[in-house]
This record gives structure tokens, sequence and C-alpha cells, in this order.
């Protein structure tokens, strides 16, 4: 029997005139809200999953304004945020299997915001091609899961970050002196410095500090994953300080904004797309061009010294989720980034949606940097029905980044923008 405390009895079920929320618990541990539409209406029967990789998306205000728009919303959280990235792919499984139960629902639909677009890639990549497709000698980290699982209807990735493991490369602290240690940092690597480039409004790195900040990092980083696949095959040997995994920690490598380095200060890196793209403005209208990042410079500086800017999870935890393999020319530069290989990892979703063939929406936020990731899904992704779109000034959370607006409201309800494309691709008669 599964019991419920007296908040969580308080949340069962409530109804607006639009919408019926209902409190739901797949298991002991894994939970979520599901919202509905208190009409029959045409999208009913499309259920769509919000899930993230590490954060509780339950009540998302994504899911209760899809709802509206007349669909079934499952709005979740993975169990454990510290697991393996493969044993997340099960609760994924378990709320795909609760969202096909619903009455009225036949189609299922992912929806990946952020990193839940590299959950959600990961888990239909491996449903779509077997669990063998996230395994092999060839990837960093073997999935250890061995239960099949159900692929989707589609996918929608919206505003998906680069992949938790590039996200974990670009926020490295390069100027770690000491592993373990966070409080002695290389002086040549502080991106704060004026001498470099750096102002508050907005830096102008030297061509010479890129290039040595970006070697330095995916040097640190590629030198970290090797000691973690160490660990492991002395945890897989038995001589391990733990029988199953071990404690694993990385100082100046939490992938939090604040942490993400030098594309928060320097403007001119993920300045544009390479190609063109439809872009949605505040009055609805759409055109087709080359996209323009309209975010503002983010000078808050990163302190390695801090457990706050600290990584702490286990060996498994960060070969599965937080780690991809940069090339010796891995930099970030105007229209993108270069030098990570996408295809050694299911942590990264411009590699995962390599093996994606269901129909996906890819959109991107233009006022925040992950709006790029967009691109890269749809260069990658071989399914024969795909779309992009961006919308203009919204930022990672999809309302619109009013610091980067040159008047107020320049670039209106972008959370209504953003839905309401969404809802006219799911309406477009392919589910």
């Amino acid at each position: 029997m599964i019991r419920y405390n007296e908040k969580e009895k308080a949340m069962i079920s409530t109804q607006t005139e639009a919408i019926s929320e209902t409190f739901v618990r797949f298991d002991r541990e894994l939970y979520g809200m599901l919202y509905r539409p208190t009409a029959q209406t045409q999208g009913r029967h499309i259920g769509i999953l919000v899930m993230h990789s590490a954060q509780d998306y339950t009540d998302m205000n994504l899911c209760p304004e899809m709802a509206k728009r007349g669909f079934t919303v499952l709005g979740s959280r993975v169990d454990n945020p510290g697991a393996p990235l493969d044993r997340k792919l099960l609760d994924v499984k378990k709320a795909v299997n609760f969202l096909k139960q619903v009455p009225g629902v036949d189609k299922i639909v992912l929806m990946g915001h952020s990193g839940g677009a590299t959950l959600m890639s990961a888990y239909q990549r491996a449903a779509e091609n077997g669990i063998a497709s996230i395994q092999g000698e060839n990837l960093i980290y073997s999935a250890t899961i061995t239960e099949a699982l159900i692929p989707a209807d589609g996918c929608m990735f919206i505003d998906s970050n680069y992949g938790n493991g590039a996200m974990t490369l670009i926020s490295i602290e390069p100027g770690i002196v000491e592993e373990g240690c966070g409080t002695v940092v290389d002086p040549r690597y502080d991106s704060f410095n004026p001498a470099v480039g750096f102002s508050p409004e907005g830096a102008a790195y030297t061509p010479e500090f890129l290039a040595e900040f970006f070697a330095a990092q995916g040097e640190r980083n590629n030198r970290l994953i090797q000691t973690a696949l160490d660990r492991l095959t002395l945890i897989q040997q038995g001589k391990g300080y733990y029988r199953d995994d071990e404690p694993f920690s990385v100082a100046g490598a939490a992938q939090i904004k604040p942490f993400n380095k030098l594309i928060n200060q320097d403007l001119r890196l993920l300045s544009h797309t390479r190609g063109e793209y439809p872009l949605i403005h505040a009055d609805g209208s759409v055109t087709t061009e080359q996209i323009s990042c309209l975010r503002g410079a983010f000078p808050m500086k990163a302190d390695s010294a801090g457990m706050f800017a600290t990584y702490t999870g286990t060996v498994r935890g960060w070969l599965s989720e937080q780690s991809v393999w940069a090339k010796p020319d891995y930099a970030f530069v105007e229209d993108g980034v270069r030098g990570i290989d996408w295809d050694n990892a299911f942590s990264c979703t411009p590699g995962n949606v390599k093996y994606i063939h269901c129909p996906v929406l890819a959109m991107g936020m233009s006022g925040s940097y992950e709006y790029a990731a967009a691109e890269y899904i749809m260069e990658n992704c071989p399914s024969s029905d795909k779309s992009a779109a961006f919308v203009e000034g919204a930022d990672h959370m999809i309302s619109a980044n009013r610091r980067a607006e040159k008047f107020p409201g320049q670039f209106g309800d972008t959370e209504k923008l953003t839905y309401d494309h969404m809802a006219a691709w799911l309406s477009a008669g392919r589910f």
C-alpha cells in the first residue's frame, strides 16, 4: 500500500474550469502530477511526459499550460537524481507505462527541457534501438540495465542543453592545481581578469586566452574521465572501495549556469546559428533567418573553493551522465561548439538523436545560450519528420529574458508563443 503524507493528500486532486490536476505515485518513491483537460478535446488522447534528469518537474508551468491546450500531461521526477543515467531510464519507463494506462491516452510524446532532453533522448534511443545501443566498449560508460524500454510516438526537445556531459565539460575549472582541492587555482585561467578581456558589461577575451582556456579545460576533463574509468575497472575487479560504486567529487565542475565558463561572459561565443530557421516574434509572426542569441552578460564569478561549485556524486554517475570526451580542437565559437565527441556517450542529446526516428520537434530559446542545441538536434537526427523553431528573446526557462530587452515587453509572452507552437505541432495530424 502506498501511503501519502498530509501535503500530498492536499495535492491529490484539484480541478479548475479547464483542467484537473491529480497527484499520482508509480511506486514508493516515484511520483508525478497528472494534468488533463476537463473537456473531451481533440488532443486529450496524446499523453505528454515531462521529466528532467535531476529536477522535479511535477509543477513546471508547461504542464498545466499544455493541458489547457487540450493535452494530457504527466509532470514527473526521477527517483534518484544521483543515480547513473541508465538507471534513470527505468523511471521514464515506469512513467510511460503509467501514462499508457490513463483512459483515452493512446499516443505518448516525451518532452525534454534542458537536462531533461539528455534523459529523454537517451531513453528514446534505447527504446527504439534496444539497450545494446547504449552499451559497448566504444562508449565511455556501458549501460548495465537489461529491461526493454517502450518507445514513445514522438519527442519534443524544448531548449535542450548540449547534453549533461557537455554542460559539465563547459563548467570544468581548468586551473585546479591538485585534484581534490578547490582552493588553489592557476591564475592563468582567471576569466575575470581584465587583462585577458573581461568586463562586467560583456567580455571580449583575447584569442590567446580562449585557446589556452579551452585546451586546459578539455585536458582536465579527459583526465577526470580516465581517473573515473580506472576506478570503475577496480570496482568491477572487486578491488574498489565498495562493491558496486564509489563516491566521486570534482572541484569546480558543478554545471549550473553560474559555473558555465566563458559563454556566460563573452557574448560573441554562441552568438548565432549556422543555418536559417523559423523565428517566432512577439506578435506571433514567423520569419526564417539566421538566429541571433539575445542574452545578456552574466558576470557571476565561479568560486571553485566552495562546495557549491563541486560535483559530488559517484564514479558511475560521473561516467554515465557527466562525461564526454573533448577532442584536441574543443572550443566554443561564434556559431556553435567544436571538438566534442558526441558518439562516445549517451550523455548528450546531439549524439542520442542520431538514433531517433520518431517525429521530433526542437525548439530553442534565443535569449539563452542553450538555444543552439536545437540546431545540432536538427543536423544529427535522421527522422523524416523533424522541425525546429526558435522563440525570440525567450530565456532558458521559457519566460522572456527581460535583462536583454531594449524596451519593456519587447519579446512579448514567450511562454504562450512556445506552448502555442508546441500545441500546433502536436495537432498537425502526425499523432
